[in-house]
C-alpha cells in the first residue's frame, strides 16, 4: 500500500477511536424485553438480530440436533443466519433444519471462488443445497489480497457472477467478507456493495488498529456492517489446550468476557455479530445479547487497556 494511502486510512482509524463509543442514534433499533435487538442493515433497511447465526454451529451436528438447534435460535429471536461451502457438511444440515423459518429470516452466503463461472456454480449448489429460491445476501468470502480484489473485479471475475444472480432474482443483496484492512478499502472503493461482515473486536481494533478505518469508510458508504470475531481473544497461545475444535483462534468462553466483547462490537453502528461455531458459544452469545448495553467511556478505556496488553488476531498494515 502507497504511504499516502497508508497514512490516509491511519488518520480514519485515529478518528473512530478518539469518538468510542459510537453513539447508535443514527440505527434504527427495535426492542423488546426478553428478545434480542433487532438494528436496521445500512440502506437496505432490513431488520436483524443484533446476534447472527453461523453456520458452523450446525456442522457436524445430525439433522435433528440442527433442527433442534435451529428452532431455539429462531424462538429467541434470531432472524439473520449466515453459511458459507467451505463450512463442512454446515450447507447440508442448514437447509432442511431452516426450511420451516425461511419465509421469516434473512439468510446470507457467500463464495471463496474468484472467477465468474467458478462463483456460478458454486451458488447454484449452494442454493440446492439450502433448499431455496435465492439468498436475502450473498457475498464474497474471506477476501484477504489485493490480487484477489483484482481477479474478483477483472473481467470474468466473480463480480459479474454476482451481479448476474442479483439480476436474476437470486440474491437481493451482495457484499463481502474480508480479512485485511487492504481488501476491505479497495473493495468499497472499487464497487457498491450494499453490506460488510469483517472481524470488529476489541483486540483487533486497539492492538492492530485495524478496524476502525473500515468501519469509518463502510458508513459513509451507507453499507451494512456485520461482525465478526466479537468474541475472540486472540490467537491460540503456543501449547494450549483447544479446548473449542470449531475455532481457529481462542474465544472469550467467560460470560462476563463474552458480553464485554459483545458490548464493545455493538456499542459501535453494527448490526450484528456472529458468535463463534461451537454450539454451547453460541447459546452464550443468544442469552448475553438480550440485555446488552453500549460501553461506557470508563469501561471503554478499561477495555483498551486489557486488548494493549494481548495479542490482536489481524493487524493492519498486514504482514507481507
Amino acid at each position: 500500500m502507497k504511504r499516502r494511502q497508508f497514512l490516509e486510512h491511519s488518520a480514519a482509524a485515529a478518528a473512530m477511536l478518539a469518538c468510542f463509543p459510537a453513539g447508535l442514534a443514527a440505527v434504527a433499533r427495535e426492542t423488546a424485553p426478553g428478545r434480542l435487538e433487532r438494528r436496521a442493515l445500512g440502506r437496505t433497511g432490513q431488520m436483524l438480530s443484533v446476534i447472527g447465526f453461523g453456520g458452523i454451529v450446525v456442522m457436524n451436528a445430525s439433522p435433528e440436533e440442527a433442527a433442534q438447534r435451529v428452532r431455539q435460535a429462531f424462538d429467541a429471536g434470531v432472524n439473520y443466519f449466515d453459511v458459507a461451502p467451505t463450512y463442512g457438511n454446515a450447507e447440508e444440515r442448514l437447509g432442511p433444519a431452516l426450511a420451516p423459518f425461511r419465509k421469516e429470516v434473512f439468510l446470507a452466503c457467500k463464495t471463496a471462488q474468484r472467477q465468474a463461472a467458478a462463483a456460478t456454480a458454486e451458488l447454484d449448489q449452494s442454493l440446492r443445497l439450502l433448499q431455496t429460491d435465492h439468498f436475502e445476501l450473498y457475498q464474497l468470502h474471506a477476501v484477504t489480497t489485493l490480487d484477489e480484489v483484482d481477479a474478483i473485479l477483472s473481467p470474468g471475475g466473480a463480480i459479474e457472477a454476482l451481479t448476474a444472480a442479483r439480476q436474476a432474482g437470486k440474491v437481493r443483496y451482495l457484499g463481502f467478507s474480508a480479512h485485511s484492512v487492504e481488501a476491505a478499502m479497495a473493495l468499497m472503493d472499487r464497487f457498491a456493495f450494499d453490506a460488510i461482515l469483517f472481524p470488529f473486536n476489541f483486540g483487533t481494533w486497539h492492538a492492530g488498529q485495524f478496524g476502525a478505518q473500515v468501519l469509518a469508510k463502510a458508513r459513509d458508504q451507507g453499507m451494512g456492517l456485520l461482525a465478526l470475531k466479537a468474541m475472540a481473544k486472540g490467537p491460540w497461545p503456543k501449547d494450549a489446550p483447544r479446548r473449542f475444535p470449531k475455532c481457529w483462534y481462542e474465544p472469550l468462553s467467560e460470560p462476563e468476557e463474552a458480553r464485554l466483547g459483545l458490548r464493545f462490537t455493538l456499542s459501535h453502528p453494527i448490526t450484528s455479530a456472529i458468535p463463534p461455531g461451537d454450539e454451547n458459544l453460541f447459546q452464550l452469545a443468544v442469552a448475553l445479547g438480550k440485555d446488552l448495553t453500549p460501553l461506557t467511556d470508563a469501561e471503554a478505556l478499561t477495555l483498551k487497556e486489557k486488548a494493549l496488553r494481548g495479542e490482536p488476531l489481524f493487524r493492519y498494515p498486514r504482514a507481507a
